[in-house]
């Protein structure tokens, strides 16, 4: 029986298909597709406006005490096109289907699976929560602290937790747990590549495309102290005294005495928060960027009313100029990915745009008659944003 031509629709639908098998990241992550987009196709800079939710205070007592909604809003710009470019013939396309896959799609697909995964994975840097399991092997107490971190988060405890592993993480917790992983129809069809099980509240899988992440000169004990007290709600910066050593973006750091408070009830954890550098800092007095931003009260109070006061001592994860490789938990509202439809050309000898799971892809393929050849261009218009960091927390460990 002869085969069939394989039609733009067809190929465009297995090229999605593989590309999401291969993003266990991204296909963990809310993913948004805005098919407003679809009419003459997106542009590079177009963006998603992200509602956050509203937070509010209680009254204690009969007397009336109103408050303002005050709606706040993040923005995702889709502005980043990339895609893998081909040459294939029309006798290419008569192949069946899974031959077309194994010798075309699957290695185009596999490479720019792997550079949206990457580009996804910088998102890391956001995270300001941390297990410090620095010194010892990735095991099933620091999973437990990290479930602790998103539970006093307040992240739902539903089944769209996850955690990304190192590939050394991978090794340690493989072994550590071994028998709590059991063998279920998700693991057998391995709907995503990497994927290992669930225990915990999680699901987990590994990644050899997380980042390493190279910290500061500063020691953990850094030798800096705040100056001047920081109690403004919605303050991102906080002003050091003199010092000669560096943070890094990345770096994560704490005050002493800014304690985190309970997201409802606004109580003293007895815990301190942990911000996030969000720059480069480059020694000395000056000013560091941090997040999240400090909330002393209100509804989104996050540290006690105290603030960062001043002359307090400033505390860094990790040693100086110390290279780690973090594994990842998270629910997947603390990411956000957006894709949206490129425009459709017209005249062309082959095209198709097909969404499959909030991706959008496009397949443009046209005769090139100076040299007998039909070059073929498959594209992703994307973008990624930090929608809500409390939600993830990296786990740093060996």
């Amino acid at each position: 029986m002869a085969n069939s031509i394989l039609t733009p629709t067809a190929v465009t639908r297995e090229a999605l298909r593989i590309l999401h098998q291969k993003l266990n990241f991204v296909g963990n992550i809310n993913r948004t597709y805005d098919d407003s987009f679809a009419k003459t196709g997106a542009k590079i800079g177009d963006s998603l406006k992200i509602r956050l939710p509203n937070e509010y205070v209680v009254r204690t007592g009969p007397t009336l005490s109103a408050q303002d909604t005050t709606e706040i809003s993040t923005t995702l710009q889709v502005a980043t096109q990339k895609g893998v470019d081909l040459n294939f013939t029309s006798v290419d396309l008569t192949l069946s289907l899974d031959d077309f896959s194994k010798r075309v799609l699957d290695p185009a697909m596999a490479v720019l699976a792997a550079n949206i995964e990457a580009d996804a994975l910088s998102m890391m840097a956001d995270v300001y929560n941390n297990v410090n399991n620095i010194g010892s092997a990735a095991n099933f107490r620091a999973l437990m602290n990290s479930r602790k971190v998103l539970n006093d988060s307040l992240a739902p405890m539903d089944s769209n937790r996850s955690v990304l592993l190192n590939t050394q993480d991978n090794v340690d917790l493989v072994d550590a747990l071994k028998g709590l992983f059991q063998d279920s129809t998700a693991i057998k069809e391995q709907y995503r590549e990497g994927s290992m099980g669930r225990t915990g509240g999680y699901d987990f899988y590994e990644n050899t495309l997380i980042q390493n992440s190279l910290t500061g000169t500063a020691a953990a004990a850094t030798g800096y102290t705040v100056n001047g007290a920081v109690t403004a709600n919605g303050s991102t910066q906080v002003v050091l005294a003199t010092g000669s050593t560096t943070f890094k973006k990345g770096d994560i750091i704490t005050f002493v005495g800014a304690n985190r408070v309970h997201p409802e009830s606004k109580v003293d954890t007895g815990t301190l928060q942990q911000f996030v550098v969000t720059a480069d800092y480059a020694g000395g007095a000056g000013t560091i960027n941090i997040s999240p931003a400090i909330y002393t009260s209100g509804g989104r109070q996050n540290v006690v009313a105290a603030g960062i006061a001043n002359g307090v001592a400033v505390a860094k994860v990790g040693g100086a100029s110390a290279l780690y490789k973090p594994s990842l938990a998270f629910h997947k509202d603390a990411f956000a990915f957006a894709t949206a439809d490129l425009v459709m050309p017209q005249g062309v000898d082959f095209a198709s745009r097909q969404v499959m799971d909030g991706i959008s892809m496009r397949i443009v393929r046209q005769y090139d008659i100076n040299n007998d050849k039909f070059p073929c261009r498959l594209d992703v218009l994307y973008g990624y944003k930090t929608i809500r960091a409390q939600l993830a927390c990296r786990i740093l460990s060996n």
